[in-house]
């Protein structure tokens, strides 16, 4: 297990595949490579094409709120060791931890109806947290990064209905980066807590019905809740059978009364929204970390930061590679070509360390039947196909996420 776990330490692939590094300059941050950033880039895509199609909008805050907000939001007081803090004239500002106060000002900009709830809003937002420096891990713990953070502004008798709809979303995501075993937990009331009783009873029976109608069976965790709200957390297994906390909804009745929200509910009146905190990757960087661990480096075709690499044997074949690599940018797939003047197998072997899905090689042959010799990864030959086939079938792979 320890020597399995080793062979797939994102720390020591990232190095190896070149996709990031941590850097002394800025310790707990990432420099991505271009093909880490690849990766990235395809992750985030992947959660944006997410938010659209389900009715999430998305938005973007600045990086740098006043004091003012974190003293109303209570941040200044019991988290401000974990903030990055700055000034400028006579002001003091503080990198935001979190994307939340940020999205109850854009809810409060003009007037909220009831008929606009639910409202969802979705953020690639950057967030920045003074950890420990011990505790810094490669790229699954760090002090900046980037969370798939979204709120949704609902009434109490939305709550069931958006977990049901929340949950089944996150597992179907999941499913598309290849997790199918999740444990789901639902965290209950602590001791020290704000709001009234029934007003517990009521989230927690909502994020309970929500589980139980999406068809989950969960486990609860007494006392586990935030001081405002319970909360599910949404637990990974990987391929090692570790376990990966990375999605949660939250209940947040707390942030919308101190920051003031509002809208006018059907008896004219206003009341308080509840906000939903919710995430289903979490910190992208961990994310990809977990990915880069769970494939052992070999993402799948889909997110492998190049898909293709085409190989010429001798001269002779250059200009048909071009053209082959040209042929399958223009489907939209991340290729790249080799044409040194080395040992054919000695390239294949290098471009095989690198985990690539496929390996194309041309010699005379190929070149005069318009085809190519196929390698796909885990050294299986699949022969000689057309390029046209080669398309095809790389494009079934890349559309069913393998």
């Amino acid at each position: 297990m320890l020597e399995e776990a080793e062979k797939r330490d994102h720390r020591r692939l990232g190095r190896e595949l070149d996709l990031f590094h941590i850097d002394d300059h800025s310790p707990g941050t990432v420099f991505w490579h271009p093909r880490g950033w690849t990766i990235w880039q395809e992750v985030e895509q992947y959660m944006r094409r997410v938010y659209r199609d389900n009715g999430y909008q998305e938005v973007k805050g600045p990086q740098i709120l006043d004091q003012s907000l974190w003293e109303k939001t209570g941040h200044w007081d019991k988290y401000r060791e974990n903030m990055f803090v700055t000034e400028s004239e006579k002001r003091d500002y503080a990198l935001k931890p979190m994307n939340c106060p940020g999205h109850i000002i854009i809810f409060k900009q003009g007037i909220k109806s009831y008929r606009d709830l639910p409202l969802r809003f979705g953020e690639f937002g950057q967030c920045h947290r003074n950890e420990p420096s011990g505790g810094l891990h490669g790229i699954m713990r760090v002090r900046a990064f980037t969370q798939d953070d979204g709120h949704i502004f609902c009434t109490e008798d939305q709550i069931q209905d958006e977990v049901v709809a929340f949950t089944n979303l996150l597992e179907r995501v999941y499913k598309d980066f290849g997790f199918t075993d999740i444990i789901y937990k639902l965290s209950t009331r602590p001791e020290k807590r704000i709001g009234s009783e029934e007003a517990w009873d009521r989230a927690e029976a909502a994020l309970a019905n929500g589980l139980k109608a999406s068809g989950c069976e969960f486990q609860y965790l007494p006392g586990e809740g935030a001081f405002y709200g319970p909360k599910i957390e949404y637990t990974l297994k990987d391929a090692l059978g570790r376990e990966w906390q990375c999605g949660t909804i939250q209940v947040d009745p707390n942030l919308p009364e101190r920051l003031d929200a509002e809208f006018v509910g059907e008896d004219g009146s206003r009341h308080r929204p509840i906000m939903l905190h919710r995430a289903i990757v979490g910190s992208l960087e961990r994310f990809i970390g977990i990915l880069i661990e769970q494939h052992a480096g070999a993402l799948p075709v889909w997110l492998a930061p190049v898909q293709v690499a085409v190989l010429n044997i001798t001269d002779a074949q250059a200009d048909y590679v071009r053209e082959v690599v040209k042929t399958l940018q223009k489907q939209g797939l991340r290729v790249d070509s080799d044409l040194r003047n080395e040992k054919i197998t000695y390239k294949i072997r290098e471009h095989a360390l690198q985990k690539l899905p496929y390996i194309l090689v041309v010699g005379d042959k190929e070149k005069a039947a318009g085809a190519v010799a196929v390698r796909a990864r885990g050294n299986k030959d699949l022969g000689v196909m057309s390029l046209e086939d080669f398309s095809k079938m790389i494009a079934t792979d890349v559309s069913s996420k393998v």
